[in-house]
């Protein structure tokens, strides 16, 4: 009865603790719970040694080496805008600057052949993904975490990302993740494919079913990809060719206007609870979800529709949802498969430890000081709220 109650006393304390964190001090805090355990071990060339390997109970036979590759990819495209703010005195800033150095100790062993963390760069076709997040999260935060490489490692990435041109993608998202590498090789100077980037965005053009939405390759999918690599990819490729003085098949702004028009619907699928619909693959992915939302809020600015408090209320409610359950996380630190905890059955046949830090990706907002009206606007309720509760709500409608 003691250890009982005992046990129920914690759990009210923790739930009143995380009930007293500012939303950004809540996720900043999952930031630094999620990531430390990577970058951590890396930095020391011990990730291989420490990060248990789970895969998925309909694991299709690749090398489970991809798991590494796919872990600190993932992880640092997620949170490199918060890792390049300026260094402060709080605990936060304290946290970050841990981080950093970790992440820069990472980057040079993961292309580091006599690094016991040196990643699986041949070999596996899945390589190419994560090497291309790998490659956006160079593209999202140069200054601190590409300038500062030695230029050994530069050219080691270089090196092992045009060797990435071996591998024929998919003609379906995985266009992007070629087109990806090639648009930040452009970006930096270096010898480029500008075909297979103008390839990759007229295909995307072509795929475009509108109203937001892309197939992925020649037929519909109803699944996240939109947010998991559509969107983001081809705006920042865009982008790219924008600030290079390139034409592309779709306009910078067209890409960021479809992109803007799929956020006020992934808002809207946010249920008055704090939840979310389970569907589609890679729904381990978890926060992965809203991706574009988060780089709207971040970098583009969210579209007229939401407003900051809406979204930042959204968001911290779906990630207390999710992350209160047990078993995201393992003993050690590091996620498990699942979508609201441990749930390995609905891995899909390529899921590994690795993959589930696409779930970072959420937390690109971090890059926004915390002064700035993302964190600081006072939390409004989102649009499912409003509609479920009788208030007054903006009518949907679709773009032409």
């Amino acid at each position: 009865m003691k250890s009982l109650l005992l046990s129920v006393s914690i759990l009210f304390m923790c739930l009143t603790i995380t009930a007293q964190l500012s939303d950004r001090e809540y996720w900043a805090n999952l930031a630094y719970e999620t990531a430390a355990p990577i970058l951590s071990s890396m930095s020391r060339g011990e990730l291989r040694k420490n990060m248990p390997l789970e895969v998925s109970p309909k694991w299709d036979g690749r090398d489970k080496n991809v798991a590494y590759l796919e872990a600190f990819g993932r992880l640092m495209n997620g949170i490199v805008p918060w890792l390049a703010l300026p260094d402060d005195d709080t605990p936060e800033g304290k946290r970050r600057k841990q981080l950093r150095e970790w992440a820069l100790l990472s980057y040079a062993s993961a292309v580091n052949p006599d690094s016991p963390d040196y990643l699986l760069w041949q070999g596996q076709g899945q390589a190419l993904v994560d090497a291309a997040f790998l490659a956006q999260s160079f593209i999202r935060a140069p200054k601190t975490f590409w300038e500062p490489l030695d230029e050994t490692t530069k050219q080691r990435y270089v090196d092992e990302f045009k060797g990435l041109r071996r591998i024929v993608p998919g003609y379906n998202n995985w266009l992007l993740f070629r087109a990806t590498i090639e648009a930040f090789l452009f970006s930096i100077g270096e010898e480029h494919d500008m075909f297979a980037i103008d390839v990759t965005i007229r295909k995307m053009d072509e795929w475009y079913v509108g109203d937001g939405w892309y197939s992925d390759g020649n037929r519909f999918a109803y699944n996240y990809y939109g947010g998991f690599v559509i969107h983001p990819m081809t705006v920042e490729i865009v982008e790219i060719l924008k600030r290079g003085r390139k034409n592309s098949a779709i306009s910078f702004e067209t890409a960021l206007e479809r992109m803007q028009r799929f956020n006020v619907s992934l808002e809207r699928m946010i249920s008055p609870e704090g939840t979310f619909p389970p569907v589609g693959r890679s729904i381990t992915y978890r926060m992965g979800v809203f991706q574009t939302v988060a780089l709207s809020a971040w970098k583009y600015g969210l579209p007229k529709e939401l407003t900051s408090g809406q979204v930042r209320n959204a968001l911290t409610t779906v990630m207390k949802r999710m992350f209160a359950q047990k078993g995201n996380f393992d003993k050690s630190g590091f996620l498990q498969l699942g979508f609201a905890g441990h749930q390995p059955e609905i891995a899909d046949s390529y899921t590994n430890t690795g993959s589930l830090y696409l779930t970072a990706f959420v937390f690109l907002p971090l890059g926004l000081p915390a002064d700035d009206q993302f964190w600081t606007s006072p939390p409004e309720k989102w649009t499912s709220q409003k509609a479920w509760d009788g208030e007054s709500f903006p009518k949907d409608g679709a773009i032409r």
